[in-house]
């Protein structure tokens, strides 16, 4: 389906609009949905040994969880476009909470990772709320209203690990998913008062849905570029904050967990850039902003390759480097987003879920590249292979033709 199809068929659907504290509840939404899908990385060691994992089993915790969040991007998250969408947040959000219960209650491995699978199944609530905000929003605040939830989101992801390692020093982490399932109760009660109805207009069934979604991946060219785009930036993000813990525990550094968890706390600082990004696009300043972004991520590579001396100063470099290079990977992200959506709304869960799923596999992609890149040439491989991500996307985008947006 062509671009120009695909906005002649948005145009006649009426506009509405979000109010401020409409998108906070958003932007709240997500980033505590999200956050549980982080929550398993900073604690597998201690679900591992109370669960009996073996040490080779000890990495599905996160990945189980990755797993089902990727399923249900391409076989969940388009039903935005088919059910009313008030109520399938919901039910995901019930089905995340249901599914960290059974994870704190679990006393084997097998049920703690279906448990797991279930979590980033129901976590994908958060890519149906972001296109349902963008639908409530108008054409010439669009970009803005999907910089702040998406804010809202990436402090979520930034957050979890830090704040999990702290709930379980001081408790355990059966208090971490506890704690998180009555919040997803008293998330959906609060979200089922404030959230519209939203009924999509159309007569697919599902099997036709999920067919569809091959034909705008196929047809939908600045689908194909912007998930490419992000696929290397998400690529670059995923290997640097697979890899920097390694980095800053290791003798180096010496850093101790909760050393690692203000790092990581720190790199939240780069959700700032969402609005911006956001208020970018809508001024039609895409092109120059994809650019800068992409820019941003290279010299934050560059100056974390430099950053490996174990000083003081050189903390504060890969510090910097951390912000700077979430900065730019977020900028391109809402940028991407806020292109998709102005192509139609009837299609915007199917374009998302899309455009989600693909870079999704460039951060599983940059994080196993990571992994081993620093088991074989330690920091110094793995930065320059991390650099070769961002470039990558550059030079794709210099092919770019301005009128693509």
């Amino acid at each position: 389906m062509s671009t120009q199809a695909l906005a002649t068929e948005d145009r006649v659907l009426p506009q509405s609009t979000i109010s401020p504290w409409m998108t906070f509840t958003f932007a709240a939404a997500c980033g505590l949905v999200a956050a549980n899908l982080y929550y398993g990385q900073p604690l597998a060691g201690p679900i591992s040994a109370a669960l009996g994992f073996s040490p080779s089993a000890t990495g599905l915790i996160v990945t189980m969880t990755q797993i089902g969040y990727g399923l249900g991007l391409l076989l969940v998250v388009p039903l935005g476009d088919l059910l009313e969408n008030r109520r399938l947040v919901l039910s995901l959000i019930i089905v995340a909470a249901v599914a960290l219960l059974a994870g704190a209650s679990s006393w084997s491995p097998s049920l703690f990772l279906l448990a797991s699978l279930c979590i980033g199944i129901g976590s994908v609530a958060v890519q149906v709320l972001v296109p349902f905000a963008a639908h409530m929003a108008p054409d010439a605040s669009r970009g803005q209203v999907v910089g702040n939830v998406m804010s809202g989101l990436l402090c979520g992801i930034m957050l979890a690990r830090p704040v999990a390692s702290v709930i379980a020093e001081y408790s355990s982490w059966h208090v971490v998913y506890i704690m998180s399932a009555l919040l997803m109760v008293a998330l959906a009660i609060g979200l089922r008062m404030l959230l519209p109805t939203r009924v999509p207009q159309t007569s697919l069934r599902y099997g036709q849905l999920l067919a569809s979604m091959g034909h705008l991946a196929l047809h939908t060219r600045l689908l194909q570029r912007r998930a490419i785009y992000q696929a290397c930036m998400f690529g670059a993000f995923s290997l640097f904050w697979t890899t920097t813990p390694l980095l800053l525990a290791s003798p180096v550094f010496g850093l101790s967990q909760n050393g690692i968890a203000l790092f990581a706390l720190a790199g939240a600082a780069g959700a700032i850039a969402s609005p911006i990004a956001g208020r970018l696009a809508d001024r039609g300043m895409s092109q120059a902003a994809t650019a800068a972004a992409m820019l941003l991520a290279i010299g934050a590579l560059l100056l974390a390759h430099w950053s490996s001396s174990g000083s003081t100063m050189a903390l504060a470099m890969l510090t910097l480097s951390g912000v700077l290079l979430d900065f730019g990977v977020q900028t391109n992200l809402v940028i991407g987003q806020r292109s998709i959506y102005a192509l139609s709304a009837a299609h915007r869960s199917r374009l998302n879920g899309l455009y989600m799923a693909t870079f999704f596999c460039g951060g599983a992609i940059g994080s196993a590249l990571g992994g081993w890149a620093y088991a074989t040439g330690g920091w110094g491989l793995t930065s320059w292979i991390g650099i070769c991500f961002p470039v990558a996307a550059l030079l794709i985008f210099a092919t770019e033709r301005r009128t693509n947006g």
